[in-house]
């Protein structure tokens, strides 16, 4: 038998809110939304399913504050009130069975393809590189526009908080607009909101507040920060501490660690999930959680929450990361779509890991699509009402996501 007691425990949150256990469902972007970016009813029954799996965090896909920052097609999107009653269903479907639903906020920036949006927005006129013009170069965003952001972030949070949702996530990470704010490579602006890493994180300190004025002291706020973006020049750990004690100071109830962008995709892992523990190397099986170090630095200078997610599929590291304080919930993403019962397994002592699985086909730029499409073709499946299937090909998945990508409503 495996020790999950650290995992079972549950965890109050500095705004007085409870966590009913460690374990949590990271976000995926879902594409469910309607043509307008309302909640399928698709969506409604997706997070049903994903409700009945034992997490007790479900982190949501992220949804869009502003038309011109949406990451694909399909993107819930939120800018006003005026899809409250589905968002309403979904967050009642989503904690049915006890669950707590939390809205992951965002805005992709320059992050937004060119489909979706031809002039989009950045903290300064530096485009992405490499991706043959998928991304339009953006422009700088006025003080005036930002200021705007920060209010359209607070403007979601209250509509998340109406609706039910048990809390927000902003997302700051993964080279989105926040993230692109936090990173000098992407932040050259010489005004208060560039420069030191004090500037560069006044946007997201700033929507925090923003967002504290809208939803009160006892409705949860996370964020999700980089570690680091794995580029030369970047936003690096350093940084990412200095932020960490900034969020602690401004009543942040759980900061997830994560890391990478676009252009240095370190999020998206090695291609699969690892093979059983017993037949990895050493070297692989102490890689199992591949931000842990990253976050024990952030631990070193902040009592914050804590969430890592990025890498963990037995329930020995995960309760063992918890036990010794380095963090204080651990996120799991890709086995969720092919178990989405495996944190109740886990947590009865019913399975001491996640199946293993290799979708990878050897190809680079094949297996970057595949690491998205695969997985959410399994979302898309429990979406509709089935069970998802482990043995699904991978050119099916690849002409699933493609189909989607290129022929989904632009609107």
């Amino acid at each position: 038998m495996v020790d999950v007691s650290a995992l079972t425990r549950p965890l109050v949150l500095p705004c007085g809110a409870t966590l009913p256990n460690r374990l949590a469902k990271a976000a995926m972007s879902e594409v469910l939304a309607d043509a307008e970016g309302a909640p399928s009813d698709r969506l409604v029954r997706l997070y049903e399913r994903l409700g009945r799996g034992g997490a007790g965090l479900l982190i949501s896909g992220h949804v869009i504050v502003s038309r011109d920052g949406r990451g694909e097609p399909g993107n819930v999107l939120i800018e006003d009130e005026r899809h409250l009653a589905p968002l309403v269903r979904w967050a009642e479907a989503a904690q049915a069975h006890g669950a707590r639903l939390w809205m992951q906020v965002n805005h992709t920036g320059r992050q937004s393809p060119r489909r979706l949006t031809p002039a989009p927005v950045a903290p300064s006129a530096v485009a992405l590189r490499g991706f043959f013009g998928t991304f339009a170069a953006p422009r700088a965003l006025v003080e005036a526009e930002i200021l705007a952001l920060i209010e359209r972030f607070a403007t979601t949070a209250g509509v998340a908080r109406e609706a039910g949702f048990a809390g927000v996530q902003v997302h700051g990470a993964h080279g989105y607009l926040v993230s692109q704010f936090l990173s000098p490579l992407a932040n050259r602006r010489d005004d208060r909101w560039g420069g030191s890493v004090e500037g560069r994180m006044r946007f997201l300190v700033e929507i925090v507040r923003a967002m504290r004025a809208r939803v009160g002291a006892a409705f949860p706020i996370g964020v999700k920060l980089n570690s680091a973006d794995f580029q030369r020049g970047g936003f690096e750990v350093e940084d990412a501490r200095l932020v960490a004690q900034a969020l602690e100071r401004e009543g942040v109830d759980l900061l997830e660690i994560s890391g990478g962008n676009y252009e240095s995709p370190a999020m998206a892992g090695r291609g699969g999930l690892p093979a059983r523990p017993e037949a990895q190397r050493q070297s692989t099986r102490e890689r199992e959680a591949y931000f842990l170090e990253y976050a024990r630095e952030i631990r070193a200078v902040t009592t914050l929450p804590l969430m890592l997610t990025g890498g963990m599929r037995t329930a020995a590291k995960m309760n063992d990361v918890v036990a010794s304080g380095a963090v204080d919930v651990v996120g799991l993403g890709r086995p969720l779509t092919f178990e989405p019962d495996l944190p109740r397994r886990l947590l009865a002592g019913e399975s001491a890991e996640a199946s293993p699985l290799r979708i990878a086909t050897g190809v680079k730029k094949v297996d970057d699509m595949l690491q998205v499409f695969w997985f959410q073709q399994q979302l898309h499946r429990m979406a509709d009402g089935l069970e998802p299937d482990p043995a699904l090909g991978r050119w099916s998945a690849l002409a699933h996501g493609v189909r989607h990508t290129l022929f989904a409503r632009a609107t």
